[in-house]
């Protein structure tokens, strides 16, 4: 998911995706540990989606403050 995509994403959105990809992160650690995983780069790639996912929610957050801050 490239960060121009998770950008445009609410902060609610955000939430849910966050959730979806730490499901997924759970399953794919599984695959792996039964050796079904095909892709083993998937874990890694998920690992940054979530980074990124995470690193947005913070901006948006702390943006938010700091619109708070100046009106106040």
């Amino acid at each position: 998911m490239k960060i121009t995509e998770i950008r445009g994403l609410s902060a609610a959105d955000l939430e849910k995706k966050y959730k979806e990809l730490k499901e997924e992160l759970f399953n794919l650690r599984f695959q792996h540990s039964i050796n079904q995983l095909d892709n083993p780069h998937k874990i890694s790639d998920t690992k940054k989606d979530i980074a990124r996912v995470l690193t947005v929610l913070t901006e948006k957050k702390n943006a938010a403050q700091t619109a708070d801050k100046k009106n106040a």
